[in-house]
């Protein structure tokens, strides 16, 4: 079915028979060279044989998906998963998981009772509310009309079912609304250096949508799928079209993006991976993979986000720092090129400008860009025994936090970095820290540095992806 938003163009007709395959295919050939590029391909098509029937045109397609002409082709001719639609617009889909990968992980306990349809708090959760940017988790069902996804299968409108695991698809469990609420914690952490609200609270249309350059106010919707629709025929885990995030032009015509319940499960570890990638694709993302596979499975504790990062800990950005990367983007240049900036800095780097804390009560902040370092002034009063605690994100967090007690002058007290783990896939450890000690009323300093651990090739990361949300606070011991 023709998309109702493709351009049109005049097809090249022969004007003669022709005779021979050489001549023959000079004149298909000819054909592919005259068409508009989005009418090369008669349906959607997967990478490996799109190249082969648009290479002559690839520079032109590559530039109408906002990539390099190399990146493009080695994108189409090592990376499985990736497909060009009927308009030549790359999209991915995701490799769906086995039974037993699809088993939900133990939810933290936080819903008191059921509500009915999306009411409540686990709906009304937002990282970053008043932002110009959202990403919107969508649990409640959405109908998909006049989009890529309509035209690919010639289904229009699509009716998709809310998230259900207790057969009440009208009414929220308190374990469904934990899901929900633990895939919008780790989503949030995701993209937590960036100015952008995740939420679960469903936003205007036009909150969404993106009308022109002048439009300011847009976002993407990352809609939890539990139907067979688009699944059942590529057993999936997820799709979505690349770097559409910013468009200026048919914004909504290549959204949502969608994650599978049949593909990935319908517990919240395995949601909030397939959510934060699919929607690192909207916002310009390639896959993260090596020479022989297309996703890379992580090491240690540690996977990439655009890799596959349901079996570990820790998940993070990344720019191929790891052996034998196939894709060395950075991230978070890539993601800030499609609308996202990095979200400000709240608190100083020296103790001249550092921000004031309060014994007893913590702040909290962000470690937005690599260099980031946020210092706190703590005012003491009464000699004793104090310990200070430095915290990453709750669930899913990304920053490993080194914390250092600095006294008046600046020199450091007492210093922690706990080696980093997990304890399972879905719990990372040693990413806080926490320093005791004997303090004498005065002036000190708190300062959080963001840092690695281990080696970023085989066993561990560097302070690249190390960031995220912290809370801190000091108090009588």
């Amino acid at each position: 079915m023709k998309s109702k938003f493709r351009r049109t163009g005049a097809l090249a007709c022969a004007g003669a028979v022709v005779f021979g395959g050489l001549a023959v295919a000079a004149a298909t050939q000819a054909d592919a060279d005259q068409k508009p590029i989005d009418q090369l391909l008669a349906e959607a098509t997967p990478g490996s044989s799109a190249l082969g029937k648009v290479q002559s045109r690839l520079d032109e397609i590559a530039q109408r998906n906002g990539l390099a002409e190399e990146q493009l082709q080695r994108i189409l001719a090592t990376d499985k998963t990736s497909w060009l639609d009927a308009d030549s617009k790359l999209f991915f889909r995701e490799p769906g998981l086995t039974a037993a990968q699809k088993a939900p992980e133990a939810s933290p306990r936080w819903a008191t009772e059921a509500v009915a349809g999306a009411t409540g708090p686990a709906f009304e959760l937002h990282s970053k509310p008043g932002s110009n940017r959202v990403i919107y988790l969508d649990f409640d069902g959405h109908t998909i009309t006049g989009t890529a996804w309509n035209a690919s299968k010639g289904i229009d409108p699509v009716n998709v079912s809310a998230y259900d695991t207790d057969g009440d698809p009208a009414n929220y469990s308190t374990a469904e609304q934990d899901v929900v609420r633990e895939v919008w914690a780790r989503v949030a952490e995701d993209y937590s250096t960036f100015d952008v609200d995740v939420t679960t609270q469903e936003p205007p249309q036009s909150a969404i949508d993106r009308s022109g350059a002048s439009d300011e106010q847009y976002g993407t919707r990352v809609l939890i799928d539990p139907d067979t629709w688009y699944q059942s025929g590529c057993g999936c885990g997820g799709v979505a079209y690349v770097g559409v995030y910013d468009s200026t032009s048919q914004h909504d015509y290549y959204q949502p993006a969608l994650v599978f319940t049949k593909g990935v499960g319908t517990g919240a570890k395995n949601l909030a991976e397939a959510a934060s990638h699919e929607a690192g694709h909207n916002v310009g993302l390639s896959h993260d993979g090596t020479s022989t596979v297309g996703y890379y499975q992580g090491h240690g504790a540690w996977a990439p986000i655009m890799g596959v990062g349901y079996y570990r800990g820790i998940s993070q950005w990344s720019k191929g720092e790891y052996a034998d990367a196939n894709n060395k983007e950075d991230d978070y240049a890539v993601v800030g090129s499609h609308g996202l900036a990095l979200r400000a800095d709240e608190a100083g780097g020296t103790t001249g400008d550092a921000a004031a804390l309060t014994v007893g009560t913590p702040a909290s902040g962000f470690v937005a860009a690599e260099d980031d370092t946020d210092v706190y002034r703590v005012d003491v009063s009464a000699a004793g025994n104090y310990t200070a605690t430095a915290s990453a994100a709750a669930t899913g967090g990304d920053l490993d936090i080194k914390l250092d007690l600095l006294d008046s002058a600046g020199s450091v007290v007492a210093s922690a970095d706990p080696a980093s783990g997990q304890s399972d896939a879905g719990t990372p450890t040693g990413l806080g820290a926490s320093v005791t000690s004997t303090l004498q009323p005065g002036t000190y300093y708190l300062r959080i540095d963001n840092v690695g651990y281990g080696d970023p090739l085989n066993t561990g990361y560097s302070t690249y992806g190390s960031r995220g949300a912290y809370t801190l606070g000091i108090a009588p011991s």
